[in-house]
C-alpha cells in the first residue's frame, strides 16, 4: 500500500545542481521521518539526509553545505537539493520511510 516514487535523477557535470522529488502515498506522511539514501555501485545503502516530522534534518558529512533535504506536508513530497555535485556522489538515490519502506530509486550520474 505504501508507495514512494522518486524522479529528478540524471546525468550532470561535476559541479552542477540536481533536485531529487519524492511522490508518497499510503501513509501518513504528515508524522512520519523520511530520509534519502545512496547506494553507489557495489556498495551498500548509506543514508544521506532526514527529515523529521518537525522539519529537524540530519546530513552525512559529505554533503553537508551542498545537500539539502525539504517536505512538503500538505502535497505529500520529499525533495532533496543537490549543489556542486562531486563523482562520488554518482549512484542511486532512494527516497525511504524507515526501516521498512523504499522507492525503486533513481540513478545520479556525476561525471569529471
Amino acid at each position: 500500500q505504501v508507495r514512494l516514487v522518486e524522479s529528478g535523477g540524471g546525468l550532470v557535470q561535476a559541479g552542477g545542481s540536481l533536485r531529487l522529488s519524492c511522490k508518497a502515498s499510503g501513509l501518513n506522511f504528515r508524522i512520519n521521518t523520511m530520509a534519502w539514501y545512496l547506494q553507489a555501485p557495489g556498495k551498500e545503502r548509506e543514508l544521506v539526509a532526514s527529515i523529521d516530522s518537525g522539519g529537524a534534518q540530519t546530513y552525512d558529512d559529505s554533503v553537508k553545505g551542498r545537500f539539502s533535504i525539504s517536505r512538503d506536508n500538505v502535497y505529500r513530497r520529499l525533495f532533496l537539493q543537490m549543489d556542486r555535485l562531486k563523482p562520488e556522489d554518482t549512484g542511486v538515490y532512494f527516497c525511504a520511510r524507515p526501516p521498512a519502506d523504499w522507492g525503486q530509486g533513481t540513478q545520479v550520474t556525476v561525471s569529471s
